[in-house]
């Protein structure tokens, strides 16, 4: 990376004795929307970060809600709070979980807030006809509950990440469109299901929605749930496709470890996001790389 200063726009830490983590614990099989997660089930520290990224320049990082049991969401936020303060340095900020839906949402997103690390929220909401593919039983975006707590996040001063499916996008813009003071950041390239027959069409055309919206960006990540066993010839082009939808500005890089590693060593992305970025200009690459997190995020990091 050089000089670059790296500001990692997607992360997650774990103590797996300290919460309580359903996706992490056994017995593992190979039938979740990504496979086994045996691989990954042990504890992912500061320390554990730092070692991983240390050839990169990390200057800050984000970490985003690694699905703690949903009643633990205010532990998760106090046991990062200690990490940082430990630290020094990472996490940065945090996007933490709330049901969006809960009735008790107003109140869920008060606790969060006052945490002074805390920027955003994130719902996992990834609904495919494909019941292994999916993430929840049913697609919760279009339920007057599910949209009527979207729109108290602004109220709150908080973000929202999206991780849905691209046959989502359609579905969400327009109540995204009706709230320009809630950030939204896509997460994970906005996940294109490519083995369905128009996948990739889908992807292209909801992006494109929501790249219409200029409060909303994207999170250059999660190339292994594009496909397991991807390579640069695959995601190349997918990453250029999405950088022009968004511009520089509105694109950030994000090493989403541990979670990628399920896919391949994380080496492999960084280098993937090096190659990709070449091209671009300096100033370009210090957006892409750190900048963009930095102002998306409110960090407050000096760039």
């Amino acid at each position: 990376m050089g000089a670059i200063p790296f500001v990692d726009a997607h992360i997650h830490l774990w103590k797996l004795n300290h919460l309580r983590y359903a996706w992490l614990t056994g017995p593992f099989d190979d039938n979740g929307p990504n496979g086994s997660v045996e691989a990954i089930a042990q504890d992912y520290l500061t320390a554990d970060y730092r070692r991983d990224l240390a050839d990169w320049n990390p200057v800050g990082a984000v970490h985003v809600d690694a699905g703690a049991d949903g009643a633990q969401a205010i532990d998760e936020t106090h046991w990062l709070n200690g990490q940082a303060e430990q630290d020094g340095t990472f996490p940065t900020g945090l996007v933490a979980f709330a049901a969006l839906d809960d009735p008790q949402i107003d109140i869920l997103l008060a606790a969060q807030a006052r945490h002074d690390r805390v920027r955003g929220i994130r719902h996992i909401i990834n609904w495919h006809a494909d019941p292994k593919r999916s993430y929840t039983p049913r697609d919760v975006t279009q339920d007057e509950a599910w949209q009527a707590g979207f729109a108290r996040l602004g109220e709150h001063g908080l973000s929202f990440d999206l991780q849905c499916y691209p046959g989502q996008f359609a579905g969400l813009a327009p109540l995204i469109a009706r709230h320009p003071e809630i950030p939204v950041i896509i997460n994970h390239m906005g996940m294109p299901v490519i083995t369905d027959a128009d996948g990739l069409e889908t992807w292209r055309s909801g992006l494109r929605a929501l790249a219409a919206l200029p409060h909303v960006s994207i999170k250059l990540s999660g190339l292994g749930f594009i496909r397991r066993d991807w390579d640069q010839a695959l995601v190349l082009p997918l990453l250029r496709e999405a950088v022009d939808l968004f511009g520089t500005q509105r694109a950030m890089i994000a090493s989403d470890t541990p979670t990628d590693k399920l896919f391949a060593p994380l080496s492999r992305y960084l280098e993937t996001y090096r190659a990709f970025t070449a091209s671009f200009s300096e100033d370009e690459q210090r957006d892409l790389w750190g900048r963009n997190a930095n102002r998306i995020y409110r960090l407050g990091l000096d760039l």
